[in-house]
């Protein structure tokens, strides 16, 4: 059995205009005494676990740990030394065979220095928040690097010697065009990361963007959105672009170069076992679902007690595996198994996969279910009908 291991660093410089992550910008204080928790919290885990009343799947204490993710917020404006003292922990924690080490990063953040430290460290893997290429764009949602940052950033890792990074792009931003949105693809192709990941702006309640839009004022230029219309005709124009450019649509919000699919984020969508360490970071280990608490100076001081900062602890019933199975498995453009889910659950959904098949939502090569390529942007009716 392989294990991701996901580690959560909650500091950023600035908050993004349309972020309801819980991520803040945080006194530089609390970045020794947060990241030595992480590493007391990583080093003994399993003590943790069995005082939270967390058991563990059969296989997983013995699972050799594969891939590591370092998110946040932004982890790249931790001392590199900081970063790998925590990779160093990782390995000494687990038994590892790593393939794939990915680091969070902005552009504005990082240095030659950082970049080789990095590489020095054990990280193989970078994704850059590149978000947009238009500078406009960028100022708006709060951003504090500019497109000749995201050049810069990518030549500094690519002279450290990266050879896979990721790319993150938000459709929708305010002020965002059909000619920006294109310029921003041909940025992103120009310099041609190995990854791209392109995400539909969600306006969250909970973030000053979301706020402003629900009051109705101008603030955060929250009257400069695109329509729902623009949104879905610049996401398809991304497809079409990126699969001239031989990058391979795997999930609804990732594409790929050949051999390049983001090891660690599939096991979120196949189910596959992973630990979160940090504020906020969430765990699956196959029965149970756990997250900690979100507040970083909380969850040090709670680890420092020996205590497990887990806020809420969910044993994952069977409907819920089912659920998540449709839910995870169908943003997967290659889909699921039919087949083993209605055998493994013992359920049939044939019924209302009938209508799903005659709207053309979906399409169905022997066991095999997915969602129609020309339908992604509404996917969530697709798992409204399957569940409901």
């Amino acid at each position: 059995m392989s294990l991701g291991i996901y580690i959560q660093v909650p500091f950023c410089q600035t908050k993004c205009t349309y972020c309801n992550f819980h991520t803040g910008v945080f006194t530089k204080n609390l970045y020794a005494p947060y990241v030595h928790a992480v590493c007391r919290e990583l080093a003994e885990h399993a003590k943790l676990y069995s005082g939270a009343g967390i058991g563990w799947t059969p296989g997983l204490p013995s699972a050799t740990v594969d891939t590591v993710y370092v998110g946040g917020g932004t982890p790249s404006l931790l001392d590199p030394a900081a970063l790998a003292r925590m990779l160093e922990t990782v390995r000494a924690a687990f038994s590892c065979q790593l393939e794939e080490v990915t680091l969070e990063a902005d552009p504005e953040t990082i240095t030659a220095e950082k970049a080789a430290a990095w590489r020095a460290a054990g990280l193989s893997r970078i994704s850059l928040g590149v978000q947009s290429s238009n500078d406009t764009e960028l100022r708006a949602a709060g951003r504090l690097h500019c497109t000749k940052d995201v050049f810069e950033a990518t030549r500094l890792l690519r002279a450290a010697g990266f050879d896979n990074l990721s790319f993150d792009l938000i459709v929708g931003l305010p002020h965002q065009t059909a000619a920006s949105w294109g310029d921003s693809l041909g940025i992103l192709l120009r310099l041609r990361p190995e990854h791209v990941s392109i995400y539909l702006l969600e306006i969250d309640e909970g973030s000053r963007l979301g706020r402003e839009v629900l009051a109705g004022g101008p603030r955060y230029s929250a009257d400069a959105l695109p329509d729902d219309d623009a949104m879905a005709a610049f996401y398809e124009l991304a497809c079409a672009r990126l699969a001239r450019e031989g990058y391979e649509h795997y999930e609804i919000s990732n594409w790929a170069l050949s051999g390049f699919r983001s090891r660690h984020n599939l096991k979120y969508w196949r189910r596959a076992p992973y630990l979160g360490f940090g504020a906020g970071a969430h765990s699956f280990s196959g029965r149970e679902r756990w997250a900690n608490v979100h507040d970083p100076a909380s969850y040090a001081a709670t680890i420092e007690k020996g205590i497990l900062p887990a806020e809420q602890v969910q044993h994952v019933t069977l409907q819920q595996a089912l659920e998540e199975e449709f839910f995870l498995g169908l943003r997967q453009l290659e889909g699921v198994d039919l087949g083993r889910i209605e055998k493994q659950y013992n359920a049939s959904f044939q019924d209302r996969i009938e209508g799903l098949l005659a709207s053309g939502l979906v399409e169905l090569d022997g066991t095999r279910l997915r969602l129609a390529p020309a339908r992604l942007t509404v996917a969530n009716e697709v798992f409204v009908e399957l569940l409901g």
